[in-house]
């Protein structure tokens, strides 16, 4: 298949360009420089000339506290961007796999979020995620809607670079204790994407690591795989306070995908074992 993912300088396009080229599809990976997706005749000029099959759409606007107060910078690269890319590839008539969050969701309760559970963002950036999600929704049938949550990956950054960095210049830090979610190992999520967009399985689907923690248990595990002596102390998020309010709980149910034949990513330890020998930090 030739398929164009947008993001190529993001921890995600980055790893699904690597995956598809590994398995001799055709990946034409474009960034802002290439694509800007809030430029709708660019939009259409660039998927329309490259003649491909699908769109891995990747690209997002993803400063979560710093939309807070750029929300139309925000609404206008996820939202509008979004749509954009869904009415070129509705007139194309080809497959679009849109990343969203977990952020689409109020983050209360203990249950983890089901694929088709009514959504309310308590945050700018879990808006602009669900309007892109209603736009993947009007304009296409040959859609997946994939949430994500506590990204991680090679190119770019995230809380592993950011905890270990701390860990060069601090012998003990305060990590947020009452946020549960699942780590996301990008490479992991590439090969599960690049999975789906083979099949034509449509729909809504949660992806993450295996296992749960709290951000305070990430942190722990992160230096003790990566063999450093610093201590952390849980926190709640009213201690650590941030601009846009985050979510408590992004337990996120992910039964559809084996149920579609899709193999369930490994633990996010065993993810983590293998980023950090990736990496070498």
């Amino acid at each position: 298949m030739k398929i164009l993912v947008t993001g190529v300088k993001g921890q995600l396009g980055y790893d699904v360009v690597n995956e598809l080229e590994k398995r001799g599809h055709t990946a034409i990976g474009v960034d802002v420089e290439e694509m800007d997706i809030t430029d709708a005749a660019m939009v259409e000029k660039v998927i329309t000339d490259a003649g491909v099959e699908a769109v891995i759409h990747c690209a997002a606007y993803t400063a979560v506290d710093a939309a807070e107060e750029n929300r139309d910078v925000c609404m206008r690269v996820n939202a509008e961007g979004t749509e954009n890319i869904a009415k070129v590839c509705k007139n194309l008539d080809i497959k679009m796999i849109y990343i969203s969050t977990d952020y689409v969701f109020d983050g209360e309760g203990n249950r983890p979020w089901e694929p088709d559970d009514e959504r309310h963002p308590l945050n700018v950036y879990g808006e602009s995620k669900y309007q892109g999600e209603l736009a993947v929704e009007k304009y296409l049938e040959k859609y997946y809607i994939v949430r994500i949550a506590w990204v991680f990956g090679v190119n770019g950054k995230n809380f592993i670079k950011t905890m270990l960095n701390l860990a060069k210049n601090h012998t003990e830090i305060n990590v947020v204790n009452d946020q549960i979610g699942s780590p996301t190992y990008t490479f992991d999520l590439a090969r599960l994407l690049v999975d789906m967009v083979e099949t034509d399985k449509y729909g809504h689907y949660h992806a993450t690591n295996e296992g749960l923690c709290t951000w305070y248990e990430f942190a722990k595990e992160i230096f003790a795989q990566a063999g450093k002596k610093i201590t952390v102390y849980p926190v709640t998020s009213d201690e650590f306070p941030a601009k846009a309010k985050r979510p408590h709980n992004s337990r996120m149910d992910k039964t559809k995908l084996a149920k579609n034949g899709f193999s369930l990513l490994p633990t996010w330890q065993d993810a983590l074992k293998r980023y950090l020998m990736e990496t070498e930090i």
